[in-house]
C-alpha cells in the first residue's frame, strides 16, 4: 500500500518527477564513474603489472623502472645470481634508449627496447616474426605510421647523435620483422624492440653490459615476499620491488586522481539528495490538506512516515538504475580523454567495471534517497491537523 500511494503521488505532476529523474541519474552517473576510478586504479594497475606474471621488477637503488636514466651496471653477473635464487623462475633484462632514424627529411625518434625474446614480458607480437637475429626489430603501429616502413623494409636506426662531431651514434642496419602491442608505452609513442646485446653493444661503453631493470618471475606455490628479500640480500645496488610495492608508489603518484573522485563523488551524492529532498517536501506541502485529512480519519503517522520515505527511495532507486547506464558511457568516453595523457601505457586503464562498485554507488544513492525523506516525511507527520484543514478551507 505505501508504495502505491508513493507511486501515484510521483505520478501526479509527470513532467517535475521526470526532472528530477533525469538531474538524480546524471548524479548517479557521476559517482558511479568516480567509484570506478577510485578503486579501479589500483585493481588494474594490479593487473597491469602481471600481464606476464613477473611479480617483481629489479631497478637501479632508489629508483622506479625508467623512472631516470640511470641503469644497472654488470648486467650479466647481477641476471645469473638472481636466476640462482630459490623461488625464481625466470629473469627478463630490459634496457631502454633512444634510436633515431630519418623517413621523408625528418627524423623519428622512437623509444627503444632491448630484450631478451626467449623471456621477454613487454610486448605482444600481432603479426610477422619475432627477433630471430641481430638485424631484427619489431615495431608498434605508430613507429611504422610515422616512418611509413613495413614488413621486411630495411632501416637504418642510431642511438645518438654527437653534437662535435655532427653525427650520429651506433649507427646500424635493421630489418622490420614484426609488429607488436608494447604493454608499456603509450600508443601514441614510437616503439620499437630489438636483441638486448645489440642495443648494448650500439650505445658503446656507456651501454656495456647495463640493463634499465629485470623483470623477475617468480614460481606458483613461492611465497613472492621471500623471494623478494633473498634478491634483495643478494644485490645491494638495487631495489627489487614487489607488487604491493610498486602499486603503493604509484598511488602515491596518482593520489590527485582518488582526490578528485572523492571531491566529485561527495558533490554528485550532496545533489542527489537535494533533489530528492526538494521534490518531496514540495509534494508534501501541495498535499498538506489530503496528509491532515488521512490523519484526522485515523491513519497512522507511521503509515505517512512510511509512505513519503518510500517517494525518496523511488525517485533515487530509478534514477540510479538510470545513471548506472549513463555511468557505463560516460566512463569509456572519459578513458579515452586520459588515455591520450603523455607517456599513458597503451594497456591501462583508469576506469574498470565491477559489480562491487555498481552495487556501492546504487546502495549510497539508496541510502541517500531514504535520508533525502526524512524531513519531509517528519513535516508531513507533524503538521497540526486543525489549522492545516482550516488553511485548507479558506484556501
Amino acid at each position: 500500500m505505501p508504495f502505491r500511494l508513493a507511486l501515484l503521488a510521483l505520478l501526479r505532476h509527470k513532467a517535475r518527477t521526470m526532472l528530477a529523474l533525469l538531474g538524480i541519474a546524471v548524479s548517479a552517473a557521476l559517482l558511479l564513474d568516480m567509484v570506478m576510478l577510485a578503486t579501479g586504479m589500483r585493481d588494474n594497475f594490479q593487473g597491469f603489472l602481471l600481464l606476464r606474471g613477473y611479480q617483481l621488477r629489479v631497478a637501479p637503488k632508489g629508483t622506479l623502472p625508467f623512472d631516470s636514466d640511470a641503469t644497472i651496471d654488470s648486467a650479466a653477473t647481477l641476471v645469473a645470481a638472481i636466476a640462482r635464487v630459490s623461488g625464481v623462475v625466470a629473469v627478463s633484462p630490459v634496457l631502454g634508449a633512444q634510436s633515431q632514424t630519418t623517413a621523408h627529411d625528418s627524423t623519428v625518434t622512437a623509444f627503444t627496447l632491448g630484450i631478451d625474446p626467449r623471456v621477454q614480458g613487454d610486448y605482444e607480437l600481432l603479426r610477422g616474426a619475432d627477433l630471430a637475429d641481430s638485424v631484427s626489430i619489431v615495431a608498434n603501429e605508430r613507429w611504422l605510421a610515422l616512418t611509413r616502413h613495413r614488413l621486411g623494409d630495411t632501416v637504418q636506426l642510431a642511438v645518438g647523435y654527437d653534437p662535435q662531431l655532427r653525427t650520429v651514434v651506433g649507427q646500424r642496419a635493421f630489418i622490420v620483422r614484426g609488429v607488436a602491442r608494447f604493454f608499456y608505452t603509450g600508443t601514441t609513442q614510437p616503439t620499437i624492440a630489438m636483441r638486448l646485446p645489440v642495443l648494448q653493444e650500439m650505445g658503446g661503453n656507456a651501454r656495456r653490459d647495463h640493463v634499465s631493470l629485470l623483470m623477475v618471475k617468480a614460481g606458483d606455490d613461492v611465497d613472492v615476499e621471500a623471494v623478494r628479500a633473498r634478491i634483495q640480500a643478494a644485490g645491494a645496488r638495487v631495489s627489487v620491488i614487489s607488487l604491493e610495492g610498486a602499486t603503493a608508489q604509484v598511488e602515491q603518484r596518482l593520489a590527485y586522481f582518488r582526490q578528485l573522485a572523492l571531491v566529485l563523488g561527495s558533490i554528485s551524492l550532496g545533489v542527489g539528495i537535494l533533489l530528492v529532498t526538494t521534490l518531496i517536501t514540495i509534494g508534501v506541502n501541495e498535499r498538506a490538506g489530503e496528509i491532515a485529512v488521512m490523519r484526522a480519519i485515523g491513519v497512522a503517522k507511521r503509515s505517512i512516515v512510511t509512505q513519503v520515505v518510500t517517494e525518496g527511495l523511488l525517485l533515487s532507486g530509478v534514477g540510479a538504475f538510470s545513471g548506472l547506464l549513463i555511468g557505463l558511457v560516460t566512463a569509456q568516453w572519459l578513458e579515452r580523454i586520459l588515455a591520450d595523457f603523455p607517456g599513458m601505457p597503451a594497456t591501462f586503464r583508469f576506469f574498470v567495471f565491477q559489480p562491487h562498485d555498481a552495487g556501492l554507488a546504487l546502495g549510497m544513492l539508496g541510502s541517500a534517497g531514504v535520508l533525502a525523506g526524512i524531513y519531509p516525511a517528519w513535516r508531513a507527520s507533524s503538521l497540526p491537523i486543525a489549522g492545516t484543514l482550516r488553511r485548507e478551507a479558506v484556501a
